[in-house]
């Protein structure tokens, strides 16, 4: 097994994406024949009921994962709400699932996304500064 820091998460539910504030995190590889992940998110209570809803309804869902350092690429993950427990004034969310695919190169896809949309010269420049800072999940990725 492997772990590694989480630095933040983003829940993706029907093309909306709801960024959780984090408290604390750790992505686990548990390196297995089914290549499966655990994440664990050390949050607010204040999402107790949003993932218990997760739970209870077993629902796939995607999670975008910066893991180590701020500017690295996120990683996305197909993951079900596993756990959620209490711990004093905090919870514990555990999501299992899978890497959805091997990760590529943000930049380049988030450039190639932005000329679609007909960005170009110091307006496509200020996007993609913007967009390179806020990481927001790429056409292809929804």
């Amino acid at each position: 097994m492997k772990t590694f820091k989480m630095i933040s998460v983003d829940i993706i539910l029907e093309s909306k994406e709801t960024q959780i504030a984090l408290e604390d995190g750790i992505v686990i590889n548990q390196e297995n024949t089914s290549r499966s992940w655990i994440l664990e998110l050390f949050i607010d209570q204040k999402y107790e009921d949003f993932f218990n809803e997760l739970k209870t309804s077993g629902e796939l869902f995607n999670a975008k994962v910066v893991i180590s350092y701020p500017e690295n690429e996120p990683a996305h993950f197909e993951v079900v709400t596993y756990s959620v427990k209490q711990i004093g004034d905090h919870l514990s969310v555990l999501l299992r699932g899978t890497l959805k695919r091997a990760r590529r190169k943000y930049a380049e896809s988030l450039l190639s996304d932005l000329i679609e949309e007909g960005l170009s010269g110091e307006e496509l420049l200020a996007k993609f500064e913007h967009d390179m800072k806020t990481r927001p999940t790429l056409k292809r990725d929804q």
